[in-house]
């Protein structure tokens, strides 16, 4: 039997070790053997102060300038299944006709 501990968001019983990290295969939750690297969790807001997470769906607030295109990001676009991420543009999506995008979250709003 394993020794691994359960999943700390859905309790599952079902986890394994890729790497240094650990990964439940029931809800996609990975997370560091190292206790003190759960304590501090990322918050990603939207431009109103809601909080993100991964697989959500946000509206762009303002026009956006597509660098290394002619063409703008209209506001109001929908971009589904966001995926957050580290950096500058915290949020990684693909948007129709445009592509894979990166995204800062103070230009979107969660829906």
């Amino acid at each position: 039997m394993s020794t691994l501990p359960n999943c700390p968001k859905c309790n599952s019983e079902y986890t394994y070790e890729d790497g240094s990290l650990l990964i439940c295969p029931e809800c996609g939750h990975e997370w560091s053997l190292d206790t003190e690297s759960t304590e501090e969790e990322r918050v990603i807001k939207d431009a109103n102060g809601n909080v993100l997470s991964d697989g959500d769906t946000v509206t762009v607030i303002k026009d956006l300038k597509v660098k290394g295109s002619s063409s703008t990001l209209k506001q109001g676009t929908k971009v589904k299944n966001i995926r957050l991420v580290d950096g500058d543009h915290n949020i990684d999506c693909k948007i129709d006709g445009f592509g894979a995008m990166s995204l800062k979250s103070e230009y979107v709003k969660k829906i």
